[in-house]
């Protein structure tokens, strides 16, 4: 009877993941792929969902182990495959969840409030329904540059190299996005009657 030891750090490029040594080899690919994985992952969602994705990724890795062909590609290949999976399963989740957003908002505006305060609040409230829908209705590649920008802090070049496009896409897709959700942003005239 044959036994497999455990592969050293060069077999872990088409490292068989199926007998008994399966778990040690998934550990050793863990030790050797998780931070390129969270780099990858943290440059597309915040770190702490890169986190998750990461330790979701090894979850998947170890109930699909069976199905790892190393003569069809390496280790890292399929690791970055299956995390690529849940990110696109994820963002389906993030663009389902904008759009529940505006709906719930949209709903929300049925009532009038009567003093100002209330007023600001419902108007708030409607700006982010509209804000939600607006950004769902964006393609994803425009979606992303313009949150990355609004929410992440970025420039455009640090969107660029964030995303690996060149800077000019990425302005490109910034102003294309901006432009898609300008016309459901508050007029600063309009704002400034408010107050």
């Amino acid at each position: 009877m044959t036994t497999m030891s455990v592969p050293v750090d060069g077999d872990l490029e088409r490292p068989p993941l199926t007998g008994g040594e399966a778990g040690a080899v998934l550990t050793r690919l863990y030790d050797a792929s998780a931070r390129s994985l969270h780099r990858y992952l943290s440059r597309r969602l915040d770190p702490a969902t890169a986190d998750d994705l990461v330790a979701e990724t090894f979850l998947v890795a170890w109930r699909t182990r069976d199905k790892y062909r190393p003569e069809l590609g390496t280790a890292r290949g399929w690791l970055f495959g299956i995390a690529t999976n849940l990110l696109r399963g994820h963002r389906r989740s993030e663009l389902r969840g904008l759009r529940a957003l505006a709906r719930e908002h949209a709903a929300a505006e049925v009532g009038e409030a009567a003093d100002a305060v209330a007023v600001r609040r419902a108007h708030a409230a409607s700006l982010t329904g509209t804000l939600a829908a607006a950004l769902a209705r964006l393609r994803q590649d425009d979606r992303d540059v313009l949150l990355l920008v609004a929410w992440g802090g970025l420039n455009s070049t640090e969107v660029a190299e964030a995303l690996g496009i060149p800077a000019a896409t990425a302005r490109t897709r910034l102003h294309r996005a901006r432009h898609a959700v300008r016309p459901h942003l508050p007029d600063q005239h309009e704002e400034n009657d408010h107050a």
